[in-house]
Formats: C-alpha cells, sequence, structure tokens
C-alpha cells in the first residue's frame, strides 16, 4: 500500500510537547545559553527530514541540549496556535529582533501577510537556537541570523524520482511526475513569497549531494560545520563538543 509524506515524519504532538519543554526549561535559566539552529533545503525527493533526524542527535550529543526538528507541519502549528506563539515571545523577550532581521533583509517582504506571519515565526524559532528547519523558506528567511546554519541537498531529477518511490511505495512513474509538479510548485512558492531563488547556492554554508553522499556522512559534515563555526561566539559550546569536534 502507498504511503504519505506525513507517515514517514514523527508525530507534530510529540514534536511539540519536547520543543514546548526546552523552552520553559530556558525560559528559567538565569541566564539561558544561546545556541545555533540549522536550516535545511532540499530539491523536492531529497531525503531532507532523514538528514534532520540523523542531526537532531548529532547535535543533542555535542551540545547538551535536546534539538527540535521544525518541518512544515510543526512551524505552521506554532504560527497559528496562540498559546506556542505566546511561549515563543515569552523566551525571546518580544518579537522586535524577528522584525528588525525581516526589515533589514526583505525591506517589504512578502505581500502574501499570513506567509509573512510564517516568516516572523521562523526566524523567531531559529533564534531560541537548537532548531532545525526543514524547509519553509528558512535559508532565505533566516540568512542574517548570525547564530544559523544554512545547508542544502541536490540530487539528479532521476535520483529523487527513485527515492519518492521507494520511501511512498509508489510507482516509478507516479514518483516522476509528483517529483516534476512539486519542484515547480515549491520554486515558485518560494519565489512568489520571498522573491527569492531558492536555487541559488549563495543561500547555503555547504551544498551536498544526496546521490554521491550517505545522510550521516552529510550529517557528520553538517555537525563538524557547526561545531567549527559556532566557537568564538557570544556562548562558546561545551567542553564535550570541542571533544567531538577533535574526534573529527
Amino acid at each position: 500500500m502507498a504511503k504519505t509524506l506525513a507517515s514517514l515524519i514523527p508525530s507534530v504532538e510529540q514534536r511539540e510537547t519536547g520543543w514546548v519543554q526546552l523552552q520553559e526549561r530556558l525560559a528559567h535559566a538565569h541566564r539561558p545559553p544561546v545556541h545555533p539552529s540549522v536550516t535545511i533545503s532540499r530539491e523536492y525527493g531529497c531525503e531532507g527530514y532523514p538528514l534532520a533526524e540523523r542531526l537532531e542527535a548529532l547535535l543533542g550529543e555535542a551540545t547538551g541540549q535536546p534539538w527540535t526538528i521544525f518541518d512544515k507541519v510543526l512551524v505552521d502549528k506554532v504560527a497559528t496556535d496562540e498559546h506556542l506563539s505566546r511561549q515563543l515571545l515569552h523566551h525571546l523577550g518580544d518579537e522586535s529582533h524577528a522584525q528588525d532581521v525581516l526589515r533589514t533583509h526583505f525591506g517589504f517582504l512578502t505581500h502574501q501577510d499570513a506567509y509573512a506571519k510564517l516568516v516572523k515565526h521562523l526566524v523567531q524559532i531559529a533564534s531560541a537556537g537548537c532548531a532545525i528547519l526543514v524547509g519553509r523558506g528558512g535559508a532565505v528567511a533566516c540568512q542574517d541570523l548570525k547564530s544559523c546554519f544554512h545547508v542544502r541537498l541536490v540530487g539528479s531529477f532521476a535520483f529523487r524520482a527513485a527515492t519518492m518511490a521507494r520511501r511512498l511505495d509508489i510507482s516509478l512513474p507516479k514518483a516522476e511526475e509528483l517529483v516534476h509538479t512539486q519542484s515547480k510548485l515549491r520554486e515558485k512558492f518560494i519565489s512568489d513569497c520571498l522573491h527569492a531563488d531558492i536555487t541559488d547556492p549563495r543561500w547555503y554554508d555547504a551544498v551536498f549531494s544526496n546521490e554521491r553522499q550517505s545522510i550521516d556522512t552529510i550529517a557528520q559534515a553538517c555537525l563538524h560545520l557547526v561545531l567549527s563555526g559556532w566557537p568564538g561566539q557570544e556562548s562558546p559550546l561545551p567542553t564535550s563538543a570541542h571533544a567531538i569536534l577533535g574526534r573529527r
């Protein structure tokens, strides 16, 4: 039986609960530590969520903090759930920082009010730290956050179609049609809303071939990118992170 994309991703309730618990703990800390965030962009059919899951485990070990994966469903829930929005703003103090980032980078941002609200929350989530944002134009929206690292997965059309056929248990022709249609829609969505070409490599700290490298290899490279790029910011990573970096 064919699978849906949603069936490949852990429940939003489970991930929401973990994130809320983290924010509550940080809010009650005397001086909440500042941690980086990561955005993952991918050509449709590349394994963005499996990469996020592997990176979540590696970064959790390295930083000593639980990380949360924000995909389309969870980002949309935070942006539309008044309770979650209040918790996010409580942790950050107010939303002025996010607004400053958006004004600096985009000016008027977008003519679509609903997506403008969502992008504001993307910036707030990334600012809070310990977040892995999958899709939703995160690399473009969070481009001016010094604490945020941006990576992209690419692959040939044939590879991406074959990957979707395998993951969704559908025929190759159906997968090819899905990849072709969704790729065009995704690029147009970002272009219309953020006035940006999401395929432009200048948005990213690193671009990886999902076809040539395994998810684990890419995740290890992303981990090295974050660990080597974060020390020297306001809050250094814990000693354990430097030990991990030294082993690689």
